[in-house]
């Protein structure tokens, strides 16, 4: 697949932004050794991206906050269909339908602001003083097309001295053709690479702090990754970017911070009653946790009854005279332990009762077959 067509965009809009800028400031204007022109017009394009972005970052965020509610219910069908991946997968995808939930949302921003930075990264990076070939390309005045055309402002323009085609490895014979030196473009360049790793970081921050840390294992290592990984990548690999994308990045992260901030507090994310709320995972609190629990879980299969073993059945308090405590009904009805409660009077007469039971027994019967004969 070609991102020919993405360039040919990209091109054009950034283009179309230095052009107002242009009138704006006049041919060739300078302000602290920075052309403001060409700074603007990559915030232009930073600006249109963010509007075109921004209905598809709130549906994002809508999509985070429905699985959130449903994490519940989601959790509980992968209990119910533990061993049926199939049914499973099923009664999922009915939830998120039911529910109007998508997961894959959360992906649809990332997806497509890479290839225009993937675009804009190849079209800043492509003009250099050793270029003379396919100068008018992507809608560019060429080389030859005087001294202000598009190709030859940007050759020459420059954010505090540092030209805007220079890396932080870019050498010093090159530098000092345009009028620059190594020096000074390593400190612009240095300061805003760190400008871009601390917003790259804040903004990823910011994110994960409101919608918080994942309770899956794999969910929140890539969130680490995330968080700690890229801005430890970019130390290496900010090295090689031209200045012009270092400024990109950083506007943009600018932006993320500012966007995120208004949408998050637009739709917050599910309150936790904080007395409830589980320790953060990894944390002490955490550990501890997890140890309790299972210290609980040992103690409740030590007390659990052996396989086969009638479970033992606690003694129940017995009476005292006097006392308002209810006595066994088996003593009261002649079994086990019957009498032991009982005064002397009470126990002559129950014995008299039991043993005058069956003898009146007989004779009830006798009598009534007596009548009966008759």
């Amino acid at each position: 697949m070609t991102l020919h067509w993405i360039y040919i965009g990209v091109s054009w809009l950034l283009l179309r932004w230095h052009d107002l800028w242009r009138s704006v400031f006049g041919e060739g204007h300078e302000f602290l050794s920075t052309d403001w022109a060409w700074v603007l017009a990559i915030i232009g394009v930073v600006i249109t991206l963010r509007v075109v972005l921004f209905p598809l970052f709130v549906k994002q965020i809508r999509s985070q906050r429905a699985m959130q509610k449903l994490a519940p219910e989601i959790k509980a069908l992968q209990e119910r269909y533990k061993g049926d991946r199939e049914t499973l997968q099923r009664e999922t995808l009915e939830l998120y339908r039911k529910e109007k939930a998508n997961p894959l949302m959360g992906c649809l921003p990332i997806l497509i602001q890479a290839p225009v930075f993937l675009g804009l990264f190849w079209v800043l990076r492509r003009p250099d003083p050793h270029q003379t070939l396919n100068t008018t390309e992507y809608f560019w005045s060429g080389i030859n097309d005087g001294q202000y055309s598009d190709w030859n402002s940007y050759i020459n323009a420059d954010l505090f001295g540092a030209p805007f085609w220079s890396t932080f490895t870019t050498g010093s014979a090159d530098l000092v053709a345009v009028g620059s030196s190594q020096t000074n473009v390593k400190i612009v360049a240095g300061i805003f690479i760190t400008l871009m790793i601390l917003t790259t970081y804040l903004t990823t921050r910011q994110m994960i702090l409101k919608t918080g840390w994942s309770e899956d294992a794999n969910q929140r290592m890539i969130q680490k990754v995330m968080l700690y990984g890229i801005p430890v990548i970019m130390i290496f690999s900010g090295g090689i970017f031209p200045v012009a994308v270092i400024i990109y990045w950083t506007i943009n992260n600018l932006f993320s911070l500012a966007q995120q901030q208004y949408v998050l507090r637009k739709y917050p994310p599910p309150q936790q009653n904080s007395a409830n709320k589980p320790p953060k995972p990894g944390s002490k609190a955490h550990e501890q946790m997890m140890q309790e629990q299972q210290e609980a879980e040992e103690r409740r299969k030590s007390l659990a009854p052996k396989p086969g073993q009638k479970p033992k059945q606690s003694k129940a308090p017995q009476g005292k005279s006097g006392d308002s405590t209810p006595v066994n009904n088996n003593a009261r009805q002649g079994g086990p332990g019957a009498g032991k409660n009982l005064s002397r009077a009470e126990r002559i007469a129950r014995a008299k009762k039991v043993s005058g039971a069956p003898h009146a027994g007989g004779k009830k019967k006798g009598k009534g077959g007596g009548s009966r004969a008759a």
